[in-house]
């Protein structure tokens, strides 16, 4: 029997920081370091736009593989951005986001994630975790009691490729074996076109908006009613629309 393999995004797919990810993790710094400074998200997100590793994805950067190497670019990145913006004490604060954006009390699990992750796996699925994501992501994956489902976790701070860089889905290939493997992800470019891409079939759990949260649940049953493409020239593409905002299970991520 062929085995069959799941390869999983995180953020966005199967966990979320609550109150938001980059923009709104420096605002929450600032309303601390400087309380009423009178930035909001939308001008925040817009200096935040360009600068971090998955906004090149085209280039690899193995030489950011170190964890205090990864940030220090990152913390260069949030300086630069606050500095254009005109913030006061622009190194203080983009040097705290570390602590702040990779504490796991700020992640959660999307309420649906581990029924489906064991519901597949008594099914004889096994799961494979591919992410662009910070250093800390093993340690925010076992702080979430959700470690132990993957039999192996493919980080690009770690592997220094980014979704969709191709050598990103061979490494996630490499650690699945030889198998059926299916991408599942909320990001249409790095998830679902990256995927087909290097011929791996993918399910889009879409999100319309940041608040929306992916339906899971839809997601595994496409993974245990579909076949496998026979053309790996020409992969699947199965979209998922988001859970409505009153449906059981739904939860905002800011």
């Amino acid at each position: 029997m062929t085995a069959k393999v799941a390869i999983w995004d995180f953020d966005g797919t199967l966990g979320h920081r609550r109150r938001g990810t980059w923009a709104e993790c420096l605002l929450e710094v600032l309303d601390t370091q400087q309380p009423g400074h009178g930035w909001a998200f939308p001008e925040m997100f817009e200096a935040l736009a360009t600068g971090f590793p998955w906004h090149a994805a085209q280039d690899p950067h193995p030489h950011l593989n170190e964890p205090d190497a990864w940030w220090d670019h990152i913390t260069a990145v949030v300086a630069e951005a606050l500095t254009r913006l005109g913030t006061a004490g622009p190194q203080a604060a983009a040097a705290a986001t570390r602590a702040a954006y990779t504490d796991p009390a700020a992640w959660s699990l999307y309420p649906q994630a581990l029924r489906v992750l064991d519901r597949l796996t008594a099914q004889g699925w096994q799961h494979v975790l591919l992410s662009n994501h910070v250093p800390e992501l093993p340690t925010l994956l076992a702080a979430l009691g959700i470690d132990n489902r993957f039999r192996a976790v493919i980080n690009s701070a770690a592997s220094g490729y980014e979704k969709p860089h191709p050598e990103a889905f061979r490494l996630a290939r490499e650690a699945a074996g030889p198998a059926r493997l299916v991408m599942i992800g909320d990001n249409p470019r790095a998830d679902a076109a990256g995927a087909r891409r290097a011929g791996i079939d993918a399910i889009w759990v879409r999100r319309n908006q940041h608040t929306d949260t992916p339906d899971l649940d839809a997601a595994a049953g496409i993974l245990l009613t579909s076949t496998p493409t026979r053309d790996w020239r020409h992969p699947a593409l199965h979209e998922v629309p988001p859970l409505e905002a009153t449906a059981p299970g739904a939860l905002p991520i800011r």
